[in-house]
This record gives structure tokens, C-alpha cells and sequence, in this order.
């Protein structure tokens, strides 16, 4: 019957741990193998009706010599599967062979246990990646080869007594890296006072070499998942798991330029032209430039870029491609701005000079030549309306000169006649520039009547000629 139990909690044991991994397969496996020692300690000579135990359990723990029975080779097995939250499930396996039974010596006695337990891991709680502390609990089976008593007090070298029992354990491990670790455990087989088997409460001492395995490495970077921040793609140990791909030294989550070798002042980005302006900011990567042109050169200093710039070495406006506007008279007034662009004027008078010049008052002279009046009459003709506009426009360039307007007639009809009406002829002139625009105040009218000809009276072209207007500049 028993043996039947044995092979059920066995079986149990082991789906128990397959499952569990099925469910956990993020987290790593452990494997423990060492040493043992067993300790009957303080089980004493039975005789019927005679209590199996005498004493304090836990006096002289330590006696070695007397109660320990200490295997010399490899003799336990624990295989263990973190289940979360600090807790691991182990299963465990242990052989020895009995010298020392309690206070009795017996024939080397084949001594086996099998148990199943939840540890509960420190080390977190004290922030520890080298030292871990643990406390555990479980249930097991222990079985003893030929019993040296039987339940009358009577040695039966045949039967093989077993028994349940529960256990907790107190144990530390030494880890010298993130896989191996040495560790000692020593756990406390209980066994309920009212069995009546010969298997006794007992310690089992153990010295083992700790290995964690199998953590999940879905990237293949040989950084485990639980550890790796970058999971599903390669990466380096130094990044924890995340990549680094140009190899600048800077991981790819932090590096703005993940392809390209850059410098860790710039993000991870390169500098091609080495202005001080990483490429990925730099419209001009390859051209040295400056900061206000986005890393584009403006060699002339207008505030264009040179490849915007029509004239990238002559500082000039916007408005005009970065090339400067031209000021053909050299008045300071540019040409787009200057009213007399082929004339040198202030920038008061908008280019143009505050009185004009020989050239202008010879223009004015030929125009006044051309305006006609109505025979005897001082009605200029309709013909002479162009004219006089031209007139106006040559008068509104110099707003500070002041200009005559002289009438003459020819010899035909008396003095006083031709007198009035060069008089009257000067004040239509003067008349038709107010109406348009020109400020009175800086016109004159006169007349000269037949006075100052230009001409002779005695024939007809000379009398055309002297019946004329003239506007001159005052002096």
C-alpha cells in the first residue's frame, strides 16, 4: 500500500512541477545539488510503553560526532521554479545512510527522502542580489531500510519503514553571479506524535551548489526577458537588453539618430560640417553655417542664406534676393524710390533735387512753347491740356522751388491791349497748375506784353513766335 503512495506522490509531485512552468515561463528554474547530513537527534533506546523521545529537541544540535550522519558524496537533489511574488515551489530528493540513530548505532541503514515545498525569498525585502535568506514549508515522505524496531519494540530487518511528515526549513545563499550560488539549508522533518512508525522528527543539513537556468530569452541577446528592457530585439548587456545600432554608445531609445555614429552632445546625432549644429537640426549638413540660419551659411551677413542669396557676397534686402538695390544717380535714395532716378536729389525732395536743374528748366521751356490760346483770348486750347499735365508733374518733384509764369504777345494791337492780355494769359496758366495740385504759393504770374520779343514782329513766324508763355524758376 504504501509503495502504491509513493509512486502517486511522486507523479503528483512531478506534473505539480510541470505545470507550473507551463504557467511561469518568464521566470528562471533553479537546480541545487550537495551534500547531506542527517540528525536523529534526540531519538533514544525504545522500549515498549516508552516514550520515542527524551529530552529537548533541539539540545546539542551540533554534536556532530555523535548524532550526525554526514554523507561524503553527492547525495541531494532540489529542483525549484520561481511561482512569483518572491515564492518558489522546490521538489527535493535526499539519500544517506543511518550510523548514528539518535543515542543508538546501527548498521549503515539506506535512509531516503522526498518532500515538496514553498520557499519564501529575503533577499528583496533587504535588497540583496548576493545574499538570500529563505524560509520554507512543506510535506514529503521519508523512508528508513530495515528499521531497527518494529511497533513491538522488536528488530525487523525486513520491513522498510516510511512515514508523511511536514517540514520547514531555514536556509542562505551565496551568490557569486546571476546563475551560481552556494548554499546551506537545514530543514526540520516533523512527524505527528501519534504515528507509530520508527521514523522519527529529524533535521536534514545541506551543502549545495546553486544553478538558475531557463529564463526566457525571446531575443536571443543572452539577456533573459525578466531582465531584458528591449525584449523582442537584440541588444547589449550594458543597455540591459536594448540595442545600440550605429554603436555610438548611446541606445537606440535615447539616440535620435539610432543609424547614423553621432556624439552623445547631440543626441546621438553626427555633425558633419562641424558647426556646432547636429545634422538632423542642420538644413545645410554638409556647408558650415550658423545657428540663427539653421546651420546654412550667409557669408555676406544680411540675414539670406547663401544659397537663397543672389548676391551671397554683397549684404542687399530680401526684397530684392539679397542683392542691394541700385542707386544709379548716387543720391543715397534707390532707384526703386527715387523720383529722379538719373538726377541727383536728397532723400527729403525723394531723390530728386530741390530745385531742378538746366536740364528740367529747358524741358519746362519747350513745353511752354507748345501751349496755345484761343485768337485774342486768354482760353488755352484743348490741345495744350497734355502739356500743361507734363508741366504739373515736373513742378510736384520740387516741392521747395517757386516758379514765374511769364505771358508775351506779338505787336499787333495796341500796347495796353497786348499788355492785359499776356497778363491775362500768365494768371490761366497759373489758374489751370493750382487746380492741379501745385501749391499757389509757389507760383507767379507776369505779363510782359509785346515787350520782350524773340522774334521779329515784320513776318509771321517771328509774331508766332513771340505770342508765347514761359515757365522759368523764380530766382
Amino acid at each position: 500500500m504504501k509503495s502504491y503512495l509513493l509512486k502517486v506522490l511522486v507523479i503528483v509531485f512531478f506534473v505539480a512541477s510541470i505545470n507550473l512552468t507551463a504557467q511561469s515561463e518568464e521566470n528562471p528554474w533553479q537546480i541545487s545539488v550537495g551534500m547531506t547530513a542527517i540528525d536523529f537527534y534526540p531519538v533514544g533506546t525504545h522500549e515498549p510503553g516508552q516514550e520515542l523521545f527524551s529530552g529537548d529537541t533541539f539540545e546539542d544540535m551540533f554534536n556532530v560526532s555523535d548524532h550526525w550522519n554526514i554523507s561524503p558524496s553527492i547525495s541531494y537533489l532540489s529542483v525549484g521554479r520561481y511561482i512569483g511574488n518572491n515564492f518558489s515551489l522546490n521538489l527535493a530528493g535526499a539519500y544517506n545512510q543511518i550510523e548514528n540513530y539518535g543515542s543508538q548505532r546501527v548498521d549503515n541503514l539506506d535512509y531516503f527522502n522526498l518532500s515538496l515545498g514553498v520557499d519564501y525569498s529575503f533577499s528583496e525585502l533587504l535588497n540583496s542580489n548576493k545574499f538570500e535568506p529563505i524560509f520554507g514549508v512543506g510535506a514529503g515522505y521519508t523512508w528508513l531500510e530495515e528499521g531497527p524496531f518494529n511497533s513491538n519494540g522488536n528488530a525487523d530487518p525486513n520491513e522498510i519503514n516510511s512515514t508523511e511528515s511536514f517540514n520547514t526549513s531555514l536556509g542562505l545563499t551565496y551568490w557569486a553571479n546571476d546563475y551560481i550560488g552556494l548554499s546551506l539549508k537545514t530543514t526540520y522533518n516533523y512527524v505527528m506524535p501519534d504515528n507509530t512508525d520508527l521514523v522519527q522528527q529529524h533535521f536534514r543539513h545541506s551543502l549545495g551548489l546553486n544553478v538558475r537556468f531557463g529564463g526566457l530569452d525571446t531575443d536571443g541577446d543572452g539577456i533573459v526577458d525578466k531582465k531584458d528592457l528591449c525584449p523582442e530585439t537584440p541588444g547589449l548587456k550594458i543597455f540591459s537588453g536594448c540595442p545600440d545600432s550605429d554603436g555610438d554608445g548611446i541606445q537606440d531609445s535615447a539616440d535620435t539618430c539610432p543609424d547614423e555614429f553621432g556624439l552623445a552632445e547631440y543626441a546621438g546625432c553626427p555633425d558633419s560640417d562641424g558647426d556646432g549644429i547636429s545634422d538632423d537640426k542642420d538644413q545645410c549638413p554638409d556647408v558650415a553655417g550658423i545657428a540663427e540660419m539653421f546651420g546654412c551659411p550667409d557669408s555676406d551677413g544680411d540675414g539670406i542664406t547663401d544659397q537663397k542669396d543672389t548676391c551671397p557676397n554683397e549684404a542687399g534686402p530680401e526684397g530684392n534676393k539679397g542683392c542691394p538695390w541700385p542707386d544709379s544717380d548716387g543720391d543715397s535714395v534707390f532707384d526703386k524710390d527715387d523720383k529722379c532716378p538719373n538726377e541727383a536729389g536728397t532723400v527729403a525732395n525723394n531723390g530728386c533735387p530741390e530745385v531742378p536743374g538746366e536740364q528740367v528748366q529747358k524741358k519746362l521751356a519747350s513745353y511752354a512753347k507748345t501751349i496755345n490760346f484761343e485768337y485774342g483770348k486768354s482760353s488755352i486750347k484743348a490741345e495744350a491740356t497734355e502739356t500743361l499735365q507734363a508741366i504739373v508733374e515736373i513742378l510736384i518733384n520740387y516741392p521747395n522751388a517757386n516758379f514765374v509764369i511769364a505771358g508775351h504777345t506779338d505787336s499787333i494791337g495796341s500796347k495796353k491791349f497786348n499788355q492785359k492780355l499776356s497778363e491775362e494769359r500768365a494768371l490761366s496758366i497759373v489758374n489751370f497748375l493750382i487746380s492741379n495740385g501745385i501749391d499757389s504759393s509757389r507760383l507767379t504770374s507776369v505779363g510782359f506784353g509785346e515787350t520782350s520779343p524773340v522774334a521779329s514782329n515784320e513776318t509771321d513766324q517771328g509774331m508766332a513766335q513771340n505770342r508765347r508763355v514761359e515757365v522759368k524758376l523764380a530766382k
